[in-house]
């Protein structure tokens, strides 16, 4: 069952990145990201900010396949801590957004993301 919730994790997180790559080339999603405060498309230097945030949704998945046991990568011990905890801060700030169709859209899928690791952490 480990295995499984970190590979449903790992396609789960597929979806935002997704989004961020598609933010990078100019997208007009940006209602569904950053609290909604670019509702078209985000501007040069800010499309940065969505590169970091998918090149650190594809580090948390590794994590959690890691610390699941499906990759064979040395990786520091507390890596897994730090994706959890950046995945429930995840969880935590795309339900709160000002923006609604952000919290519509990403609040229920950061939150199985927070439920899925919890799962793979205590399995």
């Amino acid at each position: 069952m480990t295995s499984l919730a970190a590979m449903l994790f790992a396609a789960l997180c597929l979806l935002p990145i997704g989004m961020h790559i598609g933010l990078i080339f100019g997208a007009p999603w940006g209602i569904y990201t950053m609290g909604g405060r670019w509702p078209g498309t985000l501007p040069g230097p800010i499309r940065l900010l969505s590169a970091l945030q998918a090149l650190l949704l594809v580090a948390i998945a590794v994590a959690v396949l890691n610390y699941a046991g499906l990759c064979d990568l040395v990786l520091p011990p507390y890596s897994f801590g730090i994706a959890f905890t950046l995945i429930a801060l995840s969880a935590l700030a795309n339900n709160v957004t000002p923006s609604k169709p952000e919290r519509r859209l990403w609040g229920p899928v950061t939150l199985a993301l927070a439920l899925l690791a919890t799962f793979v952490w205590l399995a």
